[in-house]
């Protein structure tokens, strides 16, 4: 499966310039671009499927309102997916599956998330009087219904970043695992200022913004968002160990700094047969070589299933580790990342993964070479579009042949992905 090229919209922090655009927005912002950059002939695409995790309660198929714009023909098949953090990749493996299976020839996938607008709702009780009052006939009735609306059901109801199944919160699992695996402070901090760093210097040689569409702000429309703004340039170790922990204030580790920030984004990435791509002249980027899935119990190191997923990525690629230019790993925390890289080397976690030996150790510099999801933010149905993306583009830059992609989802899910330069 080759891809074509990868878009994206900036990536903003929650609550700033972003704020005012919604996912379905920003999604639209990043196919747009990706179709005019491409040069690709609207009528030529087969499907266009987009992740989310927090959807528009009033336009809950993001694919569809973005298929719906007026650039892209009606008859475009589109469809959402969502699995957790991961949902790009699962737009990304949907399409590629797609293609594999001779149902379509051209492609877009990608993820969008705006938790600028996340979706605000009523109480139980509260909705229960309004359902009511919508069907009384008479005023009495209408009155009748609220007259049961208590103080307490008027306090909103907002998504939270935590496991139905167990209550615990991203944060909370993370500090769990910095505890369980022996990730220190320190660790977590210095692997923090090198997202900060390597994000730094992609964005000042242009590597990084080249895959950037601008954004034109409201009111006016006058002035572009072309960078993301969550990359630190100024930080420095002792800035970082100097953040006071967040989910464990007395014993933790995991600090505002060392931890991915609530992000609004979208992103996107071109697919095409090798047939289609080379039938049209377009030279691909990269090809997906392999991908895997794993899940593993949320109660227990909820961020931690990737270490599954890579080793099956690697066997059905028929490569290993060594074999990698290239690492990718989404950092939700920095805490999950070396949690990870531990499990790489872990007979424990090779066997439970159905195989004798482990991944391997993964050299540093091969690893988050543009930064990741600490410094460049997490906008959670976009991240992985925007990893494969720079994975490809990276590879290229350096002549390298292979690369290992992974991002670990809520639920107790991770995903990997092996790329073969093309």
């Amino acid at each position: 499966m080759a891809i074509i090229a990868g878009v994206r919209t900036p990536f903003a922090r929650s609550g700033t310039v972003l704020r005012g655009f919604s996912a379905i927005e920003l999604g639209k912002i990043a196919v747009s671009e990706l179709v005019h950059r491409t040069d690709l002939d609207p009528a030529m695409l087969d499907l266009l499927t987009f992740g989310t995790v927090l959807p528009s309660v009033l336009a809950p198929n993001i694919a569809r309102e973005i298929a719906l714009m007026p650039l892209l023909p009606k008859g475009v098949q589109a469809w959402s997916v969502s699995r957790a953090c991961a949902s790009a990749n699962q737009a990304i493996t949907d399409a590629a599956d797609q293609i594999a299976l001779g149902h379509a020839d051209i492609a877009i996938a990608g993820g969008a998330e705006s938790l600028s607008n996340v979706p605000i709702l009523h109480s139980r009780g509260f909705s229960d009087a309004l359902v009511a009052a919508s069907k009384a006939k008479t005023l009495g009735q209408r009155l009748q219904a609220f007259a049961k609306v208590r103080a307490k059901d008027f306090i909103p109801i907002t998504p939270a970043i935590a496991e139905p199944t167990t209550g615990e919160s991203m944060g909370q699992s993370a500090e769990k695992m910095a505890k369980l695996n022996g990730v220190t402070r320190d660790e977590q901090d210095l692997l923090a200022f090198a997202s900060h760093q390597n994000a730094a210097k992609g964005t000042a040689d242009g590597r990084l913004t080249a895959e950037i569409a601008p954004v034109y702000l409201p009111p006016k429309f006058e002035q572009a968002m072309t960078t993301d703004n969550g990359v630190r340039t100024d930080t420095s170790l002792e800035a970082l160990a100097a953040l006071k922990p967040v989910f464990d204030r007395k014993y933790g580790t995991v600090t505002a700094g060392n931890a991915s920030p609530l992000t609004d984004g979208g992103a996107a990435v071109l697919l095409m047969s090798e047939e289609r791509a080379r039938a049209l002249g377009y030279a691909p980027i990269a090809y997906i070589r392999s991908y895997a899935y794993a899940a593993l119990d949320p109660g227990e190191q909820l961020l931690q299933a990737p270490v599954l997923a890579a080793p099956v990525a690697l066997k059905r690629a028929g490569l290993t580790l060594k074999d990698m230019d290239l690492v990718e790993m989404h950092e939700a925390f920095a805490a999950q990342v070396c949690s990870n890289l531990r499990g790489f080397e872990s007979k424990y976690w090779a066997e439970r993964a159905g195989f004798s030996e482990p991944v391997g150790a993964v050299d540093r510099a091969k690893l988050n070479v543009m930064g990741g999801s600490i410094s460049i933010g997490h906008p959670f149905g976009a991240t992985g579009a925007r990893i494969t993306t720079t994975l490809a583009n990276e590879l290229a830059r350096r002549g390298g042949q292979f690369g290992l992609m992974t991002v670990c989802a809520a639920g107790g899910m991770g995903f990997s992905m092996v790329l073969e330069r093309a």
